[in-house]
């Protein structure tokens, strides 16, 4: 098998995942300066293909979201595969280290928290769950 043909697999299937859970992909600088200076309150989930990602970060992000609040924009990019975008998306999480997968939660386009990956790898997707949902009772409206 080839294994560049296997990653392809990998990574559109964790894209597609977080596209499904209603997440927008930001796959350029240029598309993170424009969802990341919005008003409202940003949840960027910072994905990957290792296994805390697809077993923990993923499913987290995708059940978090129905909840009572939540954030203004649901957004993702994607570590390893979009550099680019990944690497600028970091530079509005300023005071944290680069980690994936993560989640940075941001309000009118500054950093407000993160979860980072020693945060998600060795939890429940459960665990992580109420930890966005907390982030969210203090920061977002009800829906």
């Amino acid at each position: 098998m080839d294994f560049n043909i296997f990653m392809n697999d990998v990574v559109n299937a964790a894209r597609e995942d977080i596209r499904e859970a209603g997440y927008e992909e930001l796959t350029t600088p240029e598309a993170v300066d424009e969802a990341l200076s919005r008003k409202g309150t940003t949840l960027v989930m910072v994905n990957s293909v290792c296994g805390c990602a697809g077993g923990i970060a993923r499913p987290a992000a995708a059940n978090a979201i129905h909840y009572d609040k939540r954030p203004d924009h649901l957004v993702t990019v994607f570590a390893g595969q979009d550099k680019e975008a990944t690497e600028r998306a970091r530079e509005f999480f300023e005071g944290y280290p680069p980690s994936s997968p993560s989640f940075a939660f941001l309000k009118d386009g500054k950093i407000v928290t993160m979860i980072e990956r020693h945060d998600i790898e060795g939890h429940s997707p459960v665990d992580v769950i109420g930890k966005l949902q907390k982030i969210f009772d203090g920061h977002c409206k009800e829906v």
